[in-house]
């Protein structure tokens, strides 16, 4: 009986080794419901890296922000539905749309200005005498009469003159009367005599005068004034006979060999014109001709009434074909930077008035709405500062079509089913479909104060807390509000709440703001 029990234990024993190993070796071989065996997922292709704060910048490269967040990635078929359009390839033909492919090219703007012609500051000349007298004789005696320097303008008889030549006169023959004397005595007859021609000399009187009164020491009774420049006749008060005062202006003289274009360019231009830069001008008087100049001075203030300010032009008017006061129409050729700068063609923005926009064609017929960041127009060209990557495709011909075709498509999703193309809120008020579609996007709830506010461009700017939903320190930013309502009972230095909700171009809006304690709020 012992032995038939021993020999049941052995095999029960064998039987459960048996069931063990079987056990094990079935874990080793396969995998188990409970361990599915691990897969290689694909990498996915990285699109853009777009700003984690929501802004309208994006990057073909990783980067960092202002802050030091990492610019978040985004990859293929990862965009919401709600930001691509699709259009058929049948109707895209209807609306012939065109596009073209963003481009690094050096941006020329023409700006383009009125101007007078201005006579050389630094080449007028007054003939107005240092004492008192009277004009015995003209000799230039027309406004707009050429002269040279050195020129007879005209004999005055003066008694200060008159006297001065006497004075010099006797000196002069005091000089041969001590030859012999003392050097004392010598040395002070010619100092008077020196004196006496030094008073001539500080009146203007000509040099070749002076050297005939040493050589031949005639007393006349007149002296020639004579011109001191070459130029042309602006006004002439000097009248035959009169007598004039000590500083009283008888000529004004100016050379007109160069002289100056005053362009009046406007404020908005200001930017794109600086010294050195060539200048081409045209003068009514003169179509089939061009005029060269270079910009020398830009004035330091602007105009209030016409908001412009004085560009100074100097060029060569060796002709004498330039007047003044002449109109002329001055264009400069300026380039912002010397650099490639990343462009799309004028007719590829769409301006909101607070934003801009491009359509990014995807292929296939789909479009991606892109808010942009531009810089200068030149060329029918604008400057992208960001939002957008070289050699993208954006949509240049009929973009209006597709983004009214967009914000239809967005609308009528909004409107679900109600017959009257709205939905009804909370409170039984019918509300839009954009609200209707803002408020079916992930919120946002914040926290701050406000630091501005530009009700023109519904932005307010809010010094908020850390933002945990976005994942957001705390820091000052810009936002706008959906509605320009909504900032209308607030002010600078109040505390707020708000909500804001994420645009399908990556910036986000506020739907949602009042004040602290306000007890109503004013939303959508």
């Amino acid at each position: 009986m012992k032995t038939t029990a021993k020999l049941m234990a052995v095999i029960a024993l064998a039987a459960a080794m048996l069931a063990a190993g079987y056990w094990w070796g079935n874990t080793q071989s396969g995998p188990s419901a409970a361990n599915p065996p691990k897969t290689l997922i694909p990498d996915r292709k990285i699109l853009y890296y777009r700003n984690p704060m929501g802004h309208p910048d994006t990057s073909p490269v990783p980067k960092k922000d202002s802050m030091g967040m990492d610019y978040l990635p985004v990859y293929e078929g990862e965009a919401a539905p709600s930001d691509v359009v699709t259009i058929s390839t049948e109707k895209i033909q209807k609306l012939g749309v065109r596009t073209e492919i963003a481009a690094l090219r050096e941006l020329t703007r023409t700006v383009r200005a009125v101007a007078t012609v201005q006579a050389d500051e630094r080449w007028l000349y007054t003939v107005a005498p240092k004492f008192e007298g009277w004009i015995q004789r003209l000799y230039v005696n027309t406004t707009g009469q050429a002269v040279k320097k050195g020129e007879p303008l005209m004999d005055v008889y003066s008694p200060e003159l008159i006297t001065a030549q006497h004075e010099y006169s006797i000196a002069r023959k005091g000089l041969k009367s001590v030859e012999d004397s003392s050097p004392d005595v010598q040395g002070g007859i010619q100092r008077l005599a020196e004196s006496a021609l030094q008073r001539l000399r500080n009146w203007d009187i000509s040099e070749s005068d002076l050297q005939t009164l040493q050589q031949k020491g005639e007393i006349g009774q007149t002296i020639t004034l004579r011109s001191p420049v070459s130029g042309v006749v602006l006004e002439k008060p000097a009248i035959q006979g009169m007598r004039f005062m000590p500083g009283e202006v008888l000529y004004r003289i100016s050379d007109l060999s160069r002289v100056w274009m005053l362009a009046d360019v406007f404020e908005q231009d200001l930017a794109m014109v600086h010294r050195g830069q060539t200048a081409t001008i045209r003068i009514d008087a003169y179509p089939d001709k061009i005029f060269n100049g270079e910009v020398t001075f830009i004035y330091p203030t602007v105009m209030p009434e016409t908001r412009t300010a004085k560009v100074r032009i100097e060029l060569s008017n060796n002709e004498g074909l330039l007047k003044p006061a002449m109109y002329g129409r001055v264009e400069f050729a300026s380039s912002h930077r010397k650099d490639k700068v990343l462009t799309v063609p004028d007719s590829a923005v769409l301006d909101t008035g607070t934003r801009r926009l491009v359509l990014v064609a995807l292929g296939e017929g789909r479009f991606e709405p892109r808010t942009v960041k531009l810089g200068m127009h030149a060329d029918g060209y604008a400057e992208v500062l960001g939002g957008l990557a070289a050699g993208e495709a954006v949509v240049v011909s009929a973009n209006f079509l597709i983004d009214a075709e967009s914000n239809l498509k967005a609308a009528l999703g909004g409107f679900g089913h109600h017959p009257s193309g709205s939905t009804l809120g909370e409170n039984g008020q019918a509300r839009s479909g954009a609200s209707v579609a803002a408020s079916a996007r992930v919120t946002h709830r914040g926290e701050g104060r406000i630091e501005a506010m530009d009700w023109a461009h519904a932005t307010v700017t809010i010094a908020h807390d850390p933002i945990t939903s976005l994942n957001w320190p705390a820091m000052t930013m810009d936002f706008r509000a959906t509605d320009p309502a909504l900032l209308q009972p607030l002010k600078p230095g109040q505390k707020v709440d708000f909500e804001m909700i994420e645009e399908p171009a990556g910036e986000y809006v506020i739907v949602r703001i009042q004040s602290v304690g306000a007890s109503k709020p004013r939303g959508h």
